[in-house]
């Protein structure tokens, strides 16, 4: 079911697509309705994602991928924050990997760049998209942004601690992650639903992926106490 579709003609000039996965039910965070719908100063989670995408230079078209059943209000948030961006608002699928296979399909095919990226990380800005887009650049199939890991990794069987793995070279991945639109749609076409990464498909498609810096703020909604930490930080990075 899609919400609302590009006018005929209207995506000839718009090269970079973002695709907002905002699908997901939010079991852990509670509340009794999707996590994208969770209170966020004082408006949807999904909001901050919408509104930051929409006044981006960096986007030409936003796909909002949305909760089953959440189609019309999330149709009625976009109005309401006059998201002239957003072309799209389509229903998700049982899995991450449905609900962005589901968003690329109201992608046209003329796009040449589409960003993937996950609602529940609201404070993502111009800069994390700039540094994506000008490795995409230079030649890759995909760029994402990565944090070092400062912490002691150690591998855990049945509650017991059996080795410590070395972090040397670890990064934890964040999204958005950009991406080559025609490698992305060719990755997911041979993927299976189980998939929770789009650059993990890209590369096991024999993709080549790039990390570049990401961002603390870049944190991801998945508990309350996540939460009341993006409740303080909301509107600090503005």
């Amino acid at each position: 079911m899609s919400g609302h579709s590009p006018a005929p003609g209207d995506a000839g000039d718009k090269a970079t697509w973002a695709v907002i996965v905002a699908a997901g039910e939010g079991t852990r965070l509670g509340g009794g309705r999707p996590k994208a719908f969770a209170a966020l100063g004082g408006r949807p989670l999904l909001a901050e994602s919408i509104e930051r995408l929409d006044r981006s230079g960096w986007i030409d078209a936003v796909v909002v991928v949305a909760p089953v059943e959440w189609e019309e209000p999330t149709i009625l948030l976009a109005e309401e924050l006059v998201a002239s961006k957003v072309s799209t608002v389509v229903t998700g699928g049982a899995t991450r990997a449905a609900s962005v296979r589901l968003g690329l399909a109201e992608v046209p095919g003329e796009a040449l760049v589409v960003i993937v990226h996950d609602a529940a990380r609201p404070f993502v800005d111009d800069g994390i998209l700039g540094r994506l887009l000008t490795r995409l650049a230079e030649g890759v199939d995909g760029a994402v942004p990565g944090l070092a890991v400062h912490d002691t990794l150690r591998r855990v069987t049945g509650g017991v601690a059996v080795e410590t793995v070395a972090r040397d070279g670890l990064v934890a991945v964040q999204t958005p992650q950009a991406f080559v639109a025609d490698r992305l749609r060719s990755a997911y076409a041979a993927a299976g639903d189980d998939a929770t990464d789009c650059a993990a498909v890209v590369e096991r498609a024999g993709g080549r992926i790039a990390v570049v810096d990401g961002d603390p703020l870049l944190l991801k909604v998945t508990t309350p106490r996540d939460l009341a930490l993006a409740e303080r930080l909301v509107g600090r990075d503005a």
